[in-house]
């Protein structure tokens, strides 16, 4: 199977439409690789349509956000494809950890610098390069993209919608890492995967890129107030206060009583997907 190409693992109907898995050579990580995509109607009659990329959190793969979030429904209301990515390389040669938080399930859509990790784990290219690029050659996408995630996938997403100015139309997250080089989470992944000089950490940190004077794209935040995770890793504080002294066009949410889990994610995903829809084309 060559790098380009994509192989067909599953489908089955979905409001009329289709939730798929692929399999392909990644060439950016060095290993074969398997997501997720949901096709409205539209998508299969060959109209192409605009999409939304969906960054998972620590332990996902690709079939979490498929078959717990419910996002399918609106997706298919609003004519959206869904994106779906691993949060990691796979494969027996590919290095790991015997810890939940690093290694594979963990990748931190970074670029590794660091051995034994760089050789495979340069998720950032995969998504930003590699993985968009070919969606965008294969499938009916009109190239109208936003992204969205959740936790270590809110993190990637605000990273990538920091970084990517000219890729996504709009940015979502749900309970992200904002300040990953301050929180436990964030200094073992960065440490482990891009070494000790907290310098190199600025670019994969979504705090630390608005600072520099990054541009955002329109963003939307929901946080749980339950979440047992807010005060130790989210420094979701620190990103509202952020996102006011930069005036970003941002409206950051804490949801009274959620917690962390995907019936979070089920309980506000439409108004995310239809906050997405609001900024794209087609």
């Amino acid at each position: 199977m060559s790098q380009s190409h994509l192989k067909l693992v599953s489908r089955v109907r979905c409001f009329d439409g289709e939730q798929r898995r692929y399999e392909h050579l990644s060439e950016a990580l060095n290993c074969t690789m398997q997501f997720s995509v949901f096709l409205p109607a539209q998508a299969l009659r060959d109209e192409p349509v605009a999409s939304v990329l969906w960054l998972s959190g620590l332990t996902c793969t690709d079939e979490n956000f498929s078959s717990k979030s419910g996002a399918q429904r609106t997706a298919a209301q609003l004519g959206l494809a869904l994106i779906i990515p691993d949060t990691s390389p796979r494969g027996d040669d590919v290095a790991d950890d015997d810890a939940y938080d690093f290694g594979k399930g963990a990748g931190f859509y970074v670029n590794a610098t660091q051995q034994p990790w760089a050789k495979h784990y340069q998720m950032y290219d995969y998504i930003c390069k590699e993985l968009i690029d070919l969606v965008c050659r294969s499938l009916p996408l009109n190239g109208q993209m936003s992204i969205s995630g959740h936790s270590m996938g809110g993190h990637g997403a605000l990273v990538m919608a920091l970084r990517e100015t000219d890729r996504f139309a709009s940015v979502s997250a749900f309970a992200p890492i904002a300040h990953p080089s301050e929180c436990p989470w964030g200094n073992k992944a960065f440490t482990g995967y891009l070494g000790d000089n907290r310098e190199h950490w600025h670019a994969y940190d979504a705090v630390e890129l608005i600072r520099s004077g990054q541009n955002c794209p329109p963003l939307l935040v929901d946080q749980g107030s339950d979440d047992n995770f807010l005060a130790e890793q989210l420094n979701f504080s620190t990103l509202r206060e952020v996102a006011d002294e930069f005036k970003l066009v941002a409206e950051l949410r804490m949801q009274q009583g959620y917690d962390h889990s995907y019936y979070f994610i089920a309980s506000f995903i439409e108004d995310h997907l239809k906050f997405h829809k609001s900024y794209l084309k087609g």
